[in-house]
């Protein structure tokens, strides 16, 4: 009995067994089923491509990943000192400090808009330009790099005497691409000749120095005393030369120390800055202008913008009354994105807003909200700048196109029910500009003798009675 009970016993697991793999082969047979459609599918799929078109997808596709930056400088940094650490009383010391230098080193990077983009053991890769492309970023970079050189000079440890680190650091400015990484902190894996060429500047560089390009010379030569390096090779250009920084200049600086920027630095510095402003607020205006502004349009801002440089130079203001009359300029009418009338008054708020994202002195930021203001209808202008602004502001009196452009503003304003028939606005103009008389010298040489030619050519058009344009 125990023998059959064994043999039953052994049959009916058999079976169980059969059963569990006959389960599990048809699930492997629906499975393989699966696989054949979807290898089908992907097959149709290919079918419609060749190889050549899938070459070129995969090209696109890698296109759209990449980003050119058309001007950036990358800063490549190397932390020396590591051989000394040997045996050394104070290393885990030397260490600590070291990696407390390296966080100032990103807040450093972080208050001049530079971009920490690689490290690799103690070296460095920032760049300027990348977060928000502009004209300033040669500048900004060579002042991160002082700061950093500053921050690992001073760093002490009890009972070492010295600077125990030191660093070198090579710049170079030019254009990169940038592949971008998904990362927040790290966003773009920069590529390109240019940031290999940086690599070799900064490898280059004397111990504890700043090593720039010359193509980062040619953008800062007016703000920093530099003295030629050397030279290094470069792909496909030859030699090229290489300047070590050495500080602000002393005329730009605080007591002429070539440590600390003082107020003339800042207006240097804010012309350059203004190229980049000058794009974002056109861009602005652009898209958020009416489009029946057919005077007061982006055309006239540029106009007053030339003008009051023009007008400025030529009366002998300085460099920092030449930048507020420009920002003045640039902003005088962006107040029209918001309302027709009070204009002036809006365009002041906005550029409040607008220059204090660019770090400009607050008294610098009045100036120029009080020049707009002095834009209004009929102007009075109650010293030089204002003078210069107003007489650029109406400087179409005095042109040879003032016909045309008068139009222009009649169009404007008819289409806000604002005035009556062009007879009675050219009569208006005449009355108007008879009684005018621009303010600076400047302008009266420039426009004067054109503005009577004007008046003449008004009294021909209303003696003509030219037919009403309702």
């Amino acid at each position: 009995m125990d023998s059959i009970d064994g043999y039953i016993d052994r049959i009916t697991k058999l079976a169980n067994r059969n059963k569990e793999l006959n389960d599990q082969l048809k699930g492997y047979m629906s499975w393989y089923e699966d696989l054949q459609h979807q290898n089908e599918k992907y097959h149709n799929l290919l079918a419609k491509y060749s190889d050549k078109n899938i070459e070129e997808e995969l090209k696109t596709t890698r296109r759209r990943k990449v980003k050119r930056f058309k001007m950036v400088s990358v800063l490549y940094a190397t932390v020396k000192g590591f051989k000394k650490l040997n045996g050394h009383p104070r290393a885990q010391e030397l260490i600590d400090a070291l990696d407390e230098v390296y966080l100032k080193f990103d807040e450093i990077a972080k208050k001049y808009g530079v971009l920490k983009v690689k490290t690799i053991g103690d070296t460095f890769l920032y760049a300027g330009g990348v977060l928000e492309e502009n004209r300033t970023n040669p500048i900004d970079v060579i002042n991160t790099a002082i700061e950093m050189r500053k921050v690992i000079l001073d760093c002490r440890v009890e009972g070492v005497h010295r600077p125990f680190w030191n660093i070198s650091i090579g710049i170079h400015t030019g254009p990169v691409l940038g592949e971008p990484t998904g990362r927040k902190k790290l966003p773009y894996n920069l590529t390109g000749e240019n940031v290999n060429f940086t690599s070799r500047v900064g490898m280059a560089c004397p111990t504890g120095c700043i090593n720039i390009s010359n193509m980062t010379y040619e953008l800062v030569k007016e703000f920093f005393t530099l003295n030629k390096s050397g030279q290094i090779p470069a792909k496909y250009k030859g030699l090229l030369d290489m300047f070590l920084v050495g500080g602000i200049l002393p005329e730009l600086s605080e007591k002429g120390k070539g440590l600390i920027p003082n107020r003339q630095y800042s207006t240097k510095y804010g012309l350059i800055q203004f190229m980049d402003l000058q794009e974002e607020v056109l861009d602005m205006m652009e898209q958020k202008l009416p489009a029946n502004l057919y005077y007061h349009n982006i055309k006239h801002t540029i106009d007053v913008i030339t003008e009051v440089e023009l007008i400025g130079w030529a009366e002998n203001l300085s460099e920092e009354e030449i930048l507020t009359l420009k920002l003045a300029g640039l902003f005088h009418d962006s107040g029209h994105t918001r309302d027709y009338k009070d204009h002036e008054l809006h365009g002041s708020h906005i550029a409040r807003e607008v220059l204090g994202n660019y770090n400009y002195p607050q008294d610098l930021i009045e100036k120029v909200c009080s020049l707009i203001m002095s834009t209004q209808f009929p102007p009075e202008p109650k010293n030089l700048m204002e003078q210069v602004i107003c007489d650029s502001d109406l400087d179409y009196l005095g042109r040879s196109d003032f016909i045309p452009v008068s139009n222009t503003l009649y169009k404007e304003l008819k289409e806000r029910d604002m005035i009556g028939t062009l007879d009675e606005w050219n009569q208006m103009q005449l009355n108007f500009i008879r009684k005018h008389q621009y303010f600076t010298e400047t302008a009266r040489s420039l426009r004067e003798v054109n503005k009577q030619s004007q008046i003449d050519r008004l009294e021909e058009l209303l003696e003509t009675k030219a037919p009403s344009n309702q």
